[in-house]
């Protein structure tokens, strides 16, 4: 079976939009595009890194599949060319490397080398890749096809980066469709910046409780009465 794993980018109150550059995704009148950038650090490259170092394939909503095209098969991978950066290039090379899986309504033109569309019926479709034996599914950007993803009850994992700043608008990872679901906190790290790190993996079902009095007081009774 293949896990799904989302990683992602969010402010503190929860937007994940154009995290990289004022270009990615400027919709609804968003300003702050590029605001993970001010906070790069060696421990944020490494935990990329290392995410990148388990065999895994992309899951791409339309958006986030363009931003990448127009940009990583065209990232230089040559050591002697101007402007050669030895972490892009090995990005570059795994991303064209890697089976590209792809929610959109046009497929004909998905031109990025290895892509393939995930058909009409998206949810079906990754139901029946998550049955397979192979590689991870890694889910970058595609807050869009996350919400599908959260409201199908599909996401095994998520590898969070929490930046110290509030946006106050723009695209947030959890929507009004999301199951509910409980996780676990499997790995964190903090970076210099100030950036938290922290993986999640599901752990079932969410289990409830109460701290209130057992009996109730008459207080309580009487705020219950008045809430109904």
């Amino acid at each position: 079976m293949r896990n799904f794993t989302v990683s992602a980018f969010i402010s503190l109150d929860g937007v994940v939009q154009a995290p990289g550059g004022p270009n990615e995704d400027p919709s609804g009148g968003f300003d702050y595009g590029g605001w993970t950038t001010h906070y790069a650090d060696e421990v944020i490259g490494a935990a990329i890194d290392e995410s990148f170092a388990r065999p895994f394939d992309l899951l791409l909503g339309r958006n986030t599949y363009d931003i990448f095209a127009a940009h990583w098969p065209y990232v230089e991978t040559d050591p002697s060319a101007e402007g050669f950066s030895e972490q892009d290039a090995s990005i570059a090379e795994l991303f064209n490397r890697v089976t590209k899986y792809v929610a959109t309504h046009s497929p004909n033109t998905l031109s990025w080398q290895n892509s393939q569309w995930l058909g009409e019926d998206v949810v079906a479709t990754l139901r029946d890749l998550k049955k397979e034996e192979g590689p991870d599914l890694w889910i970058w950007g595609s807050s869009r096809l996350i919400q599908t993803l959260l409201a199908a009850d599909l996401i095994d994992e998520f590898q969070l980066l929490f930046y110290p700043l509030v946006l106050g608008k723009g695209k947030r990872l959890f929507d009004s469709g999301t199951m509910p679901a409980a996780f676990e906190l499997v790995k964190s790290t903090a970076s210099p910046n100030g950036v938290l790190i922290a993986t999640y993996k599901r752990a079932g079902e969410i289990q409830i409780g109460s701290f209130a009095l057992d009996p109730p007081s008459e207080a309580e009774l009487e705020r219950r009465k008045n809430c109904s």
